[in-house]
């Protein structure tokens, strides 16, 4: 990408389930470009209270359902968004530990009805499809009991490795992390993917910089990283 002469510091609302993306994303932006990136990272509802509380932005890459929020759409440009990566939701025990069989819904159900225990992020874009597919699956009531409502992704992997959690569930990239095993992603009829998209704000004074940020997220090398993470680019 082409070095910008005048530096910029873009602050940037991003979806916490890309959080381990953008470990490797933001030096490689920052060293390309020049430009200093401030990210704050939240679940979608904190986003939308975030980008609606006149705290000034430059640029969103979060959940698509973040746009479904009339006053938070309002905040980002006009125009379609610009879909960065998506991920599916998946399964994961702590590393060593017995692996269910999640392979069909049935499956699925029965190894969720025999976990002592389950941790996820019931207040964020991807929690409310794992909670669906509970409703789904007939144990919305069956799983109250066991279900750890987590505040953060990252609350998710240190009960499961811990082993106060014996099942993790949650976007599967996430889940591909030290101290734990990926039992896979859910049943093919019961996946459901997260998307994140991107759009300048309204209100930025950078838009040149963010649109190069948005353009190195759609560049090879980023694309590469998104990869290997476990996401998929869009």
């Amino acid at each position: 990408m082409n070095t910008v002469s005048i530096a910029a510091e873009l602050r940037i609302l991003a979806g916490g389930g890309m959080a381990g993306e953008w470990t490797f994303l933001k030096p490689k932006f920052e060293q390309a470009s020049g430009h200093r990136l401030d990210i704050f990272f939240g679940t979608t509802p904190n986003l939308i209270k975030e980008a609606t509380s006149g705290s000034p932005f430059d640029l969103a890459v979060v959940p698509s359902e973040f746009t479904r929020d009339t006053a938070a759409r309002a905040k980002l440009t006009a125009g379609p968004t610009i879909d960065i990566a998506r991920v599916g939701l998946g399964v994961a025990v702590r590393a060593g530990a017995a692996k269910p069989n999640i392979g069909t819904a049935d499956a699925f159900k029965t190894a969720l009805a025999g976990a002592q225990s389950i941790a996820t992020v019931p207040a964020s874009a991807a929690g409310a499809q794992v909670m669906k597919t509970f409703e789904r699956l007939g144990l919305a009531d069956a799983i109250k009991g066991k279900l750890q409502a987590k505040a953060a992704p990252g609350e998710i992997i240190q009960a499961v490795a811990k082993g106060e959690a014996e099942l993790g569930i949650f976007l599967i990239n996430v889940l591909t992390a030290p101290g734990l095993d990926v039992v896979g992603p859910f049943p093919p009829e019961l996946q459901q993917e997260i998307v994140y998209t991107a759009a300048p704000a309204v209100e930025t004074r950078e838009a040149e910089a963010a649109k190069a940020l948005i353009a190195f997220l759609k560049s090879p090398e980023a694309i590469a990283i998104i990869k290997a993470k476990g996401m998929t680019p869009s």
